[in-house]
């Protein structure tokens, strides 16, 4: 037979009913497992209510001490439809000098009352949207590297291989193609630490806009790794999302390291590593490009003259102060906190004041956002990082 569902109400009826009958609490309460006050009280509810005091009663509170008196709500709504374009302060302050004599909500109460009955307009947040940056021609060697994941594959293993590759725009000198199982950023950081300290800093590299060269949640598509190479005095470039003919010169030597070194894929990373060196070997001191007169990038690749040396001590003398941006990505003010990014965490960030109450956050030589004493809110200037029209520009 099923077993029988027994709820808790009629638990209560079963106990008062047998108290009823002339059993005694003490053994009645050891029974249900109960102690003699809660028995006792079950008793009286049932004495004052009937079977309706067996019900559960709702623990919310009667009243509560700091609740605004539904009058000063109703005066702030009605102030708020007199004056729509009005803002949680100046309703507050016409409510102190029209009622003196009240004692006055906070303004986060205030906006918190217009808020609850749908008076406030939510602004949304203006969202991060890659548009790429201006890109440059360069000749020389270590002007510009280039830097892209090349597709995904699989290796005999059942593990994902995702090469790395570094190259230099000017000579087309592969640097670098390692075979990484992730694309997680602690990874890149060890290629390119060993490349920086193999061949020199670059003065720009341009990469397209995902993990982890870019983070469209971060401030201006920021991300761990192209603050680091900010840190390092190296300029970023990005291509336009869906143009990868952008960076055309690297995507060309991807379909060549796709033919020679992955077709078919190795049975794990050591075999398809060691393709990949034989294959810059090869691609860097003995294949001819067409597009550098049937000469081999080795020819006219020189290492950087820029050296790898760490990052340096961050200075602002021309700010009021300075201050390290939090592992959770903020900076504080007067014990409160201004939300930053995650990708700047342990950076020092330079505050400036503009004007009255409104301070400039500043990250190295670019200008971040403003935010005010009151909100202590990042507002996002125009991105440093954008690609700029010039004056004359037909576009």
């Amino acid at each position: 037979m099923p077993w029988k569902e027994c709820q808790i109400v009629e638990e209560r009826l079963r106990f008062i009913a047998r108290l009823l009958d002339g059993e005694k609490m003490a053994g009645l309460c050891r029974e249900f497992g109960i102690a003699r006050k809660t028995g006792y009280k079950i008793f009286n509810r049932y004495k004052d209510c009937g079977v309706d005091g067996l019900t559960d009663r709702s623990r919310r509170p009667y009243r509560h001490a700091n609740q605004l008196p539904f009058q000063i709500e109703k005066l702030i709504v009605r102030l708020k439809k007199e004056y729509p374009h009005w803002g949680a302060p100046k309703i507050r302050e016409r409510l102190r000098r029209l009622y003196p004599d009240l004692q006055h909500p906070a303004i986060s109460t205030v906006h918190a009352v217009l808020d609850r009955h749908g008076l406030v307009r939510r602004r949304k947040r203006r969202r991060y949207k890659a548009q790429g940056t201006a890109l440059s021609h360069v000749t020389s060697p270590n002007e510009l590297w280039c830097a892209d994941y090349k597709g995904e594959f699989m290796l005999t293993d059942r593990r994902y291989c995702y090469p790395l590759t570094i190259t230099d725009f000017a000579s087309r000198y592969l640097i670098t193609c390692d075979a990484l199982s992730t694309t997680k950023e602690v990874y890149a950081f060890a290629v390119f630490e060993r490349a920086f300290k193999d061949f020199g800093l670059p003065k720009a590299i341009r990469t397209d806009n995902g993990i982890p060269f870019s983070c469209c949640n971060a401030l201006f598509g920021l991300s761990k790794l192209s603050v680091w190479w900010l840190r390092l005095g190296i300029n970023i470039e990005r291509i336009k999302p869906g143009h990868p003919e952008q960076n055309g010169r690297h995507e060309r030597m991807h379909l060549t390291l796709k033919n020679e070194a992955t077709k078919p894929a190795s049975d794990n990373f050591l075999q398809q590593q060691a393709r990949f060196d034989d294959f810059i070997d090869c691609f860097n001191n003995v294949r001819p490009h067409q597009a550098l007169d049937m000469k081999v990038p080795a020819e006219l690749y020189t290492s950087s003259p820029r050296p790898y040396q760490g990052l340096g001590e961050l200075d602002y003398p021309f700010h009021d102060w300075t201050a390290t941006v939090t592992t959770c990505g903020r900076i504080c003010y007067q014990r409160r906190k201004i939300n930053l990014s995650t990708v700047f965490a342990g950076q020092k960030v330079g505050i400036k004041q503009v004007s009255d109450k409104i301070w400039l956050v500043s990250f190295m030589q670019y200008d971040l956002g403003y935010f005010d004493h009151e909100t202590c809110r990042l507002e996002p200037i125009e991105n440093p990082f954008s690609a700029k029209v010039l004056p004359m520009s037909p576009v």
